[in-house]
């Protein structure tokens, strides 16, 4: 299928050729849409949470009730978990919440991102994302003309340095390379904006696509 390319002063730029398998998948799959959000999501977890066991609460170890006579249950130090100031049982450890997902899957859902965004009509193709000074008024004005409010914004191999000091003071617009191009940052957007070589990057990275369906 073929796409209009834009400047960013909103002039037209020619068109672009994009892979249907890419870009054309009709029957979205929402389940793997979820698997790969939620994988990526638990590979950012921290996993630093941390409550301590009986060994490590520091409290004194004297036996602060006598053994017979009180009527009570025969205790020999505070740190136990039933105790204000004691331990927590069965706490949080420090772990990672990563899991494995497989290659074939990532790539399938990547594709029926882009295909979802499609369907909604909501890319945007730019000829280029460069901008001879850092200002971010004069960006926001081009934006306005785009029709870009929300959006993330994928550049070619690198970002230009300009374009992304003037991007980053813009609330719900994100820049990133081709190479960071992910699921979750895709659905978390309402638009999706690639410049040319940004897409070139795409077809090269999705060779051997069609296997992965």
């Amino acid at each position: 299928m073929e796409l209009a390319v834009k400047t960013l002063a909103g002039k037209a730029a020619g068109n672009i050729t994009v892979d249907d398998a890419i870009f054309g998948i009709e029957d979205i799959r929402g389940d793997i849409l979820q698997r790969t959000i939620r994988w990526q999501l638990a590979k950012r977890q921290a996993g630093t949470h941390k409550t301590q066991t009986r060994g490590e609460v520091s409290r004194t170890t004297k036996k602060y009730i006598r053994q017979k006579g009180s009527g009570g249950a025969r205790h020999g130090s505070r740190n136990a978990p039933i105790f204000v100031g004691g331990s927590v049982a069965h706490g949080p450890k420090v772990r990672s919440h990563a899991h494995d997902l497989p290659k074939k899957v990532r790539k399938m859902a990547l594709a029926h991102a882009l295909s979802s965004k499609m369907k909604e009509d909501a890319i945007i193709v730019l000829d280029e994302a460069v901008l001879s000074a850092p200002k971010t008024k004069e960006l926001v004005s081009q934006f306005a003309g785009l029709g870009i409010e929300n959006a993330l914004i994928i550049s070619g191999i690198s970002v230009d340095e300009n374009f992304a000091k003037a991007a980053r003071n813009i609330p719900n617009v994100d820049v990133l390379p081709v190479a960071g191009l992910n699921v979750y940052d895709i659905l978390r957007r309402k638009k999706l904006v690639i410049t040319k070589e940004a897409a070139e990057g795409i077809k090269a990275r999705f060779d051997g696509v069609k296997e992965a369906k």
